[in-house]
């Protein structure tokens, strides 16, 4: 056995505030629900950090193994005045820290006593390179372009702010649909399908092709051009997996950040994403697509992503940077912001940290005078450590991003439940 590492996030549900003084309640699955961490308070951030659980060893991840590579762990969540969260099969890798994070919906004025009752519990289904899920149906890398239909039809890829994810197949009308952030989805949908103790280029890698496949999903409306109203299902059959209020991992959400709006296609004749297909390559082959399990060999032989990713969809392919991130006040000035900066862009991010400091007060305040001085660095620095950054101090691509959505998330209270 070996240790994995987890941090658990409580926040409010609708506010996407953080928590302070929940309670956290941890359950070894495996050894009849053995209590390991009990009454343990979540800080000013809505955090308890720095916990240490039991995990398979390393090489069960490492190739196709008939032992469970991760162990599993039920988190509660309990906090007056709102309803009892409890997540069933969060997945403990080893050596890598896990983000569980739990959003805490109000509780009705009804039910403003405790009990068992007030609780709603999520059970997270297996890891799909270990559990048993339906192949991929193979489809053309390149769909139709959808006709125009009265609105502004754009010409090449945006990242959106929002996936909507029906959770299930595209015809049970009776599977809910969420409404996940873009970048939210990705990690998700990364954490579900490759192991976070994979080679990082092997995780870029992998990434990259969850992307092209998702934006080529928004690029072709191709579900709305069915008349269903949702980007993209759940269901390993047709799209990718995604496990509503799974725990997400570190070492794969700082590759999100660092490359969310990077995807591949083929020229010259495609403008949209590649609907770059795959398969895990042991108990499913794909022809012509991307395996899982044959990328992180390649990985492990020192190939980078771009080499990976050819190798499986031919020389042909480019990467390219969709223009627009929807959903952000001020797109990243394409220079790094550190101490030194002056400019109204470390105005703009003075600005926001102080928004968000708002929500956390673990965050200083800063004067909002367009100087990166030392204590903008301090700011940014905490603000990484609270979501899982590299705590560098300097504000680059995947940290100028991240502070967006979370000040969007923590001070647009209206867009954080939209209807469908």
């Amino acid at each position: 056995m070996q240790d994995g590492f987890l941090t658990v996030s409580v926040i409010d549900s609708r506010t996407n505030r953080p928590i302070e003084g929940a309670s956290i309640n941890i359950y070894n699955n495996e050894e009849r629900r053995s209590t390991l961490y009990q009454n343990l308070t979540t800080n000013e951030s809505g955090q308890v950090t720095g916990l240490q659980l039991p995990a398979p060893d390393l090489k069960y991840s490492q190739q196709p193994s008939e032992v469970r590579p991760y162990s599993q762990y039920t988190v509660e969540a309990i906090m007056n005045g709102y309803e009892t969260i409890i997540i069933d099969g969060c997945q403990i890798l080893p050596t890598v820290q896990a983000r569980q994070t739990i959003p805490l919906p109000n509780k009705e004025r009804s039910k403003m006593s405790y009990s068992r009752q007030n609780e709603e519990i999520y059970v997270i289904p297996e890891h799909t390179l270990f559990g048993k899920f339906p192949p991929k149906i193979p489809e053309s890398d390149l769909k139709p372009i959808p006709p125009p239909t009265g609105f502004v039809v754009l010409d090449y890829p945006v990242v959106p702010e929002f996936i909507v994810v029906h959770d299930g197949l595209p015809e049970d009308t009776s599977a809910p649909n969420y409404w996940i952030r873009y970048k939210d989805y990705i990690k998700n949908v990364a954490s579900s399908e490759i192991y976070s103790t994979w080679p990082e280029q092997t995780i870029y890698a992998n990434i990259i092709a969850i992307i092209s496949f998702t934006l080529n999903r928004v690029f072709t409306e191709w579900y709305r051009n069915k008349g269903l109203s949702f980007t993209i299902t759940s269901s390993t059959a047709y799209d990718h997996k995604y496990m509503h209020n799974r725990n997400v991992y570190d070492t794969i959400s700082v590759v999100v950040d660092d490359i969310f709006n990077t995807f591949i296609k083929r020229p010259p004749t495609a403008r949209q994403p590649l609907l770059a297909q795959y398969c895990d390559g042991h108990n499913s082959q794909c022809p012509n697509h991307m395996t899982q399990w044959g990328s992180k060999d390649l990985g492990d032989k020192g190939n980078d992503y771009e080499t990976i990713l050819r190798y499986f969809y031919g020389d042909s392919i480019v990467f390219d940077k969709a223009q627009i991130v929807s959903g952000v006040p001020v797109s990243f000035p394409g220079e790094v912001l550190s101490v030194g900066s002056q400019s109204k862009y470390v105005q703009t991010i003075q600005n926001q940290l102080n928004a968000i400091s708002n929500s956390y007060p673990a965050i200083q305040k800063v004067k909002e005078d367009g100087i990166f001085g030392e204590s903008t660095a301090d700011a940014v620095k905490k603000f990484q450590s609270i979501f899982g950054l590299p705590q560098n101090g300097s504000v680059d691509f995947k940290t100028w991003y991240e502070i967006s959505r979370v000040y969007v998330a923590t001070t647009k209270i209206a867009e954080l439940n939209p209807t469908i």
